[in-house]
């Protein structure tokens, strides 16, 4: 009966970490018209890319914020309640939704 609470106890931990880690890792993002698009992969690596140019670049995530670095210039997302990157507002990356699978 012990064992049996146990493995109950461990399986929700283990659904709360999977809940709270990566938000961005393993997910496709693009902007309305599919111009710009983000992967983000494994190993903090992520591929950007703008029609038919695409830059390898790295990013780290901490809480709801993902940086992304390209080229040494770095950019700043936000991730929203539904799933979206907001980016600086002036440029071509102010959103980014989630590429449905």
């Amino acid at each position: 009966m012990k064992s049996t609470h146990a493995s109950v106890y461990l399986a929700v931990a283990c659904l709360v970490i999977a809940g709270c880690g990566s938000k961005v890792k393993g997910h496709t993002f693009h902007d309305n018209g599919g111009v710009v698009k983000i992967e983000f992969k494994s190993g903090s690596k992520a591929f950007v890319s703008t029609g038919p140019v695409t830059n390898t670049c790295n990013y780290s995530e901490s809480g709801r914020r993902v940086n992304l670095v390209c080229d040494g210039d770095t950019t700043v997302f936000t991730v929203e309640e539904d799933g979206a990157l907001s980016g600086p507002p002036d440029g071509f990356l102010a959103r980014l939704t989630p590429v449905k699978d």
